[in-house]
């Protein structure tokens, strides 16, 4: 026998172990690590390089991105990988605030139209920012604005979301990005919380002021959709089961409709 080439005891098991993706980091930490770096590597991508991008072995890589493949997850391309519909599917159920993506379609796509600016609307998501809506501007492609992209909070977006501010829009004159202004506002439930910051970007150069009074204007808009939105919404409160014997006195049992809450006030200034 030659030692010389036999494997050490356990080092083949340990191997092994080390490149199965149910070890060490377990396998939805692991798929969801590769998800992550598909979304960070952009339009498509190789196993080796979604490999190092999120430290899982090949080997682990290419067997999670078969099974996300699988139930569409991701979408394969040759030898090339991207995200699938399924994912896109399930994060579009997403709903950090209700009806907030939906109010927010015109005033952001208006708000672009008058400006010209890169425009995102963000909430909070622990300590980082995460974009919901969006609509790219002159600055594209210098900072492109995409939905589910993350940023810190020390910017004017992550001012304005962290509240709560006596005035109006926060503004950034390039303190984050050499080249780049920002005006922010705080978008404000019924009950007057911030559930979002809307931000507009533009080159250096442009007047600051005007484009403040437009942001301004446009999440007091989506602020006031927001409050329509919660009084034309059907209440989610359960409904008593129909008492028997009341049937048998006045009649049949109505058949149950939609109860519409009506609620008092309207978005906080």
């Amino acid at each position: 026998m030659d030692h010389g080439t036999s494997p050490r005891p356990g080092t083949a098991r340990a191997t092994a172990e080390q490149d199965r993706p149910g070890r060490g980091r377990g396998v939805l930490e692991g798929a969801f690590a590769l998800l992550d770096a598909l979304h960070r590597c952009g339009d498509e991508a190789g196993v080796t390089e979604l490999a190092l991008a999120c430290g899982v072995p090949k080997g682990s890589a290419h067997r999670l991105l078969d099974q996300l493949v699988a139930v569409g997850a991701v979408e394969r391309r040759g030898s090339r990988y991207r995200v699938g519909p399924q994912l896109y599917r399930l994060g579009q159920a997403w709903e950090p605030h209700p009806g907030l993506r939906l109010a927010a379609r015109l005033p952001v796509q208006r708000l672009r139209a008058a400006t010209g600016a890169s425009v995102v609307l963000a909430v909070l998501s622990e300590d980082r920012a995460i974009v919901v809506s969006s609509a790219p501007g002159e600055l594209e492609p210098l900072v492109p604005v995409r939905n589910g992209t993350a940023f810190r909070l020390d910017t004017a977006a992550g001012h304005a979301l962290r509240g709560p501010l006596r005035g109006g829009p926060v503004l950034d004159r390039e303190d984050v990005m050499d080249g780049v202004c920002c005006a922010a506002f705080p978008v404000r439930g019924r009950d007057g919380r911030t559930v979002a910051a809307l931000a507009a970007m533009v080159p250096a150069g442009r007047r600051l002021d005007a484009l403040a009074e437009a942001v301004a204007d446009a999440g007091a808009a989506l602020g006031r959709a927001l409050a329509r939105a919660y009084r034309t919404a059907p209440s989610r409160r359960p409904r008593s089961p129909p008492d028997p014997l009341a049937a048998l006195l006045t009649g049949p049992v109505p058949l149950s409709g939609t109860r519409v809450e009506r609620a008092g006030g309207g978005a906080a200034q």
